[in-house]
């Protein structure tokens, strides 16, 4: 059974928990506590050594980052429609991919995590770096109802946590009505499952 190495409160986490549920894939998770740092132990160190979750073990197969992992889910459990093998399909849903590495992260997570674990840092640069990143998803969506190829893929799956996740960093959602109508497209799909120990106020 495929092992996924878990931190209930992580948005990346949650990007793999998300695809197994649609996908209907068994599989164990196996909890990491970040605060008191298992990931830095050796044997946590020998599946991941940049000590960071998630990462899995499928029959021994192991692979770490949640945007690899997405990839590596839709290509040998899912079909096409999640992850094209076309050229352009491709290229389309790996710009959001890059998007939800980056921007993403560096802004929606970064904002996230320094109001919920309360780390330091300049929570005003983190949140203005969210808005940016949010105004585009959203002017995006204004036009489109997914982010790629014009049907739900793994780009709406690697970035709906930390959109969906962003008011916890203090950034107010409702200046991005495109982007709340298609939080409720992506948990609107079957086999969806949230973060439902953090419920988004309405």
């Amino acid at each position: 059974m495929l092992k996924l190495y878990d931190m209930p409160l992580s948005g990346n986490c949650q990007k793999v928990r998300l695809m197994l549920s649609i996908l209907g894939i068994e599989y164990e998770k196996v909890p990491v506590n970040l605060m008191e740092g298992e990931q830095k132990k050796p044997e946590y160190l020998a599946i991941n050594p940049l000590g960071k979750v998630p990462a899995i073990d499928d029959d021994g197969y192991q692979l770490w980052d949640s945007q690899a992992i997405l990839v590596y889910l839709a290509t040998k459990y899912g079909s096409t429609d999640w992850y094209p093998d076309d050229a352009e399909g491709r290229a389309d849903v790996q710009k959001w991919l890059a998007l939800a590495a980056n921007e993403m992260f560096h802004g929606p997570a970064i904002a996230r995590a320094l109001i919920i674990f309360k780390r330091p840092g300049d929570h005003d640069k983190a949140k203005a770096a969210a808005e940016a990143t949010l105004a585009v998803v959203n002017g995006w969506l204004e036009n489109h109802e997914w982010l790629a190829c014009g049907r739900p893929t793994i780009a709406d799956i690697a970035v709906y946590p930390y959109a969906a996740l962003v008011w916890e960093g203090h950034v107010d959602m409702s200046a991005y009505p495109a982007m709340n109508a298609w939080i409720k497209r992506v948990e609107a799909l079957p086999g969806f499952e949230g973060m439902k120990n953090m419920p988004r106020p309405e």
